[in-house]
C-alpha cells in the first residue's frame, strides 16, 4: 500500500531550517504523529527513480561536509608525523618514548568518551553538536603551535582527544538516521575517504608549510598547527549552517520525500519499525552482546595499526634517504591510492551486499604489505609495501563500520553498540602508538612483526563472526518456516521490535 502525495498533505507546514529548537520540536511531532504508526507495507510514493534521485539530493548535500569535518580531524589528529620532521621532536626534546607518550594521551580519553558522546548526540542536535566539537578541536589545535615543553605538549594532546572523540562514532551513527542499512558502506566510505585523502593533504600542506620555516619567529611546526587548527574551526563555523539534524527537519527536501525517509529508517532493520524512547536497557542489552566485542576486537586489528603506521610513515619515508620537503611530498601518492581503493571496495560492498569478504581483501593487503616491509628489500619495494598498507586499513575501515551497524537494530542499541565498538577499538591505537619504538627506527621489525600477528587475529575475527551469523541465520529461518521450534514468529509487533536483531525475522548481515 503506498501513499501519494494528496494523503500528505499538511506535512510541508510547519517546515523550518532545522535549525530552531522550538520550530524543531514541533515538526518532529507532527512528521511522527503523522507517519510513525504506518505499517511496512505502507509509504509514501516514490518510484524507484525517484528514490535514486533522493538519495543522491542528499549526497550531495550531506556528504561534502561531512567528508571535510572527518577530513580536518584526521589532519589535525596525525600532523604530529609531519610536524616531528619538521624539527618538532629537537625542540621539545622528545628523547626515549617521549613521543610515544605523546601519542598514546591522545587516545586514552578518545577510547573513554566516545560512547557518553554518542548519547549526547542523540539527546541533542546533530547539527549543533558535531559542528561545537570540530570548533572545540581546532581551537586546540591552534594552541598546540605555542607549546614550548613536552608536558604542554601532551596536555595538548589529550585535551584534543577529549574533543575529537564524538565526531567518527557521531557521523557514523548520523548517517543511519538519514540512508537504510545496504546503501551505509559507500556513503561511510566517502566520508572515510577524506581520512585517507587526510594524509595526501597533510603531506602537502607541510610541503608548503615547511617553507614558512621563521615567519613571526616561529618554527615550521609550529605553522602546521596553527594554520591547520584555523582552517578546522572555518569547518566547523560552515557545518553549523548546512547541517540539518533529521530527515523530518530538512526543508531542502519536499514533503513526500520527508515523509519516505521517515518510513525507509523506521523500518530500514525490521518490518515492526524501530522504538524511539529510550530505556537503560538498551545500554545493557549493548553491553551484554557478543557481536559488540567481536567488532571490537576487528576494529582494533584494523584501527590501531592504521593509526600507529600513520604516525610513524613520514619518518619512514624520509629514512629512504630524502629531505624534508620531499619527503612530505612522497607521502602524497600512497594516500592517494589508499583512496582509491577504499571507494572501489565499499561502492562493490554495497552492490553486492556483503561486508566479510571485502574486509578479508584489505587485511590480505595489509599482510602483504607488513610482508614487504619486514623483508630486507631496496627501500623501492619498502615503498611499495607502505601504498599495501594504506589501502588495507583505510579500505577496510569504512566496510568494518558498516557491518556492525548493519547487525545493530534498534536506534538506541545501535548508537551504543557502536559508541562501545568504536571506543574499545580505539584503545588499539594507544597500543600500536607505542610499538614502534625509538630504538627500532628506521626499520622497526619489532613493530612491524607485532602488527603482522595481529592483522591475521583480523581474518580469524572475520571469519568467526561470519560462521556464527550464518548459524543464527539457518536456525531463524527454520522457525520462521515453522520448524517444530516456531514458537518465535507468535511473537507480537511489539515484542519483534523491542528484540531489535534479537527477533527470529532480523537476519545478520554477512
Amino acid at each position: 500500500m503506498a501513499l501519494n502525495e494528496k494523503e500528505l498533505d499538511g506535512v510541508d507546514s510547519p517546515v523550518h531550517d532545522g535549525r530552531s529548537s522550538e520550530k524543531s520540536s514541533t515538526f518532529d511531532q507532527n512528521i511522527e504523529e503523522k507517519y510513525k504508526h504506518l505499517p511496512a507495507d505502507a509509504h509514501p510514493e516514490l518510484t524507484e527513480k525517484e528514490i535514486k534521485a533522493l538519495y543522491r539530493k542528499l549526497d550531495w548535500r550531506m556528504m561534502p561536509i561531512l567528508a571535510l569535518l572527518y577530513l580536518g580531524c584526521l589532519i589535525d589528529r596525525g600532523n604530529i608525523g609531519n610536524a616531528a620532521i619538521e624539527g618538532l621532536t629537537q625542540d621539545l626534546h622528545l628523547t626515549g618514548n617521549r613521543y610515544n607518550i605523546a601519542l598514546t594521551l591522545f587516545f586514552i580519553p578518545y577510547a573513554l568518551l566516545e560512547f557518553p558522546s554518542n548519547l549526547v548526540l542523540k539527546y541533542f542536535r546533530p547539527s549543533r553538536w558535531i559542528p561545537f566539537l570540530t570548533v572545540l578541536w581546532g581551537i586546540i589545535m591552534t594552541t598546540m603551535g605555542l607549546v614550548k615543553t613536552y608536558h604542554q605538549l601532551v596536555a595538548v594532546r589529550a585535551c584534543l582527544g577529549i574533543a575529537e572523540a564524538g565526531l567518527f562514532p557521531g557521523i557514523a551513527y548520523y548517517l543511519t538516521f538519514w540512508y537504510p542499512r545496504h546503501e551505509l558502506s559507500f556513503r561511510v566510505g566517502i566520508f572515510f575517504a577524506s581520512a585517507s585523502m587526510a594524509g595526501a593533504f597533510s603531506g602537502l600542506l607541510a610541503y608548503g608549510i615547511h617553507f614558512m620555516d621563521g615567519i613571526q619567529g616561529l618554527h615550521a611546526w609550529q605553522w602546521i598547527f596553527i594554520l591547520e587548527g584555523i582552517a578546522t574551526v572555518a569547518i566547523g563555523l560552515l557545518a553549523a549552517l548546512v547541517l540539518y539534524d533529521f530527515p523530518a527537519t530538512a526543508s531542502y527536501l519536499k514533503p513526500h520525500e520527508r515523509a519516505y525517509l521517515v518510513w525507509r529508517q523506521k523500518y530500514a532493520y525490521s518490518d515492526q519499525g524501530e522504538d524511539e524512547h529510550f530505556s537503560w536497557q538498551y545500554v545493557k542489552d549493548a553491553l551484554t552482546d557478543w557481536q559488540v566485542y567481536t567488532h571490537a576486537l576487528l576494529y582494533m586489528t584494523i584501527g590501531g595499526p592504521l593509526y600507529g603506521f600513520s604516525f610513524f610513515a613520514p619518518g619512514v619515508v624520509k629514512s629512504f634517504g630524502f629531505n624534508t620537503a620531499d619527503t612530505q611530498l612522497m607521502t602524497v601518492p600512497p594516500y592517494v591510492f589508499a583512496t582509491i581503493v577504499l571507494l572501489f571496495n565499499t561502492y562493490w560492498s554495497d552492490r553486492t551486499r556483503l561486508r566479510s569478504p571485502f574486509i578479508l581483501f584489505s587485511l590480505t593487503l595489509n599482510i602483504i604489505g607488513y610482508s614487504i616491509l619486514l623483508s630486507n628489500v631496496k627501500w623501492s619495494a619498502h615503498y611499495v609495501g607502505i601504498y599495501f598498507i594504506l589501502a588495507g586499513g583505510y579500505s577496510a575501515f569504512p566496510i568494518m563500520i558498516s557491518w556492525a551497524s548493519n547487525n545493530f537494530a534498534g536506534h538506541y542499541k545501535r548508537c551504543v553498540s557502536m559508541a562501545l565498538q568504536i571506543g574499545l577499538g580505539n584503545f588499539g591505537g594507544a597500543i600500536f602508538s607505542n610499538v614502534y619504538r625509538t630504538q627500532d627506527a628506521p626499520r622497526y621489525k619489532l613493530g612491524y612483526g607485532i602488527v603482522f600477528m595481529f592483522e591475521w587475529f583480523g581474518i580469524i575475527a572475520t571469519i568467526a563472526n561470519v560462521l556464527v551469523y550464518r548459524h543464527i541465520n539457518a536456525k531463524r529461518a527454520k522457525l520462521v518456516a515453522g520448524d517444530s521450534e516456531g514458537a518465535g514468529v507468535k511473537l507480537t509487533g511489539e515484542e519483534t521490535r523491542r528484540l531489535g536483531d534479537k527477533a527470529p525475522t532480523f537476519r545478520y548481515n554477512l
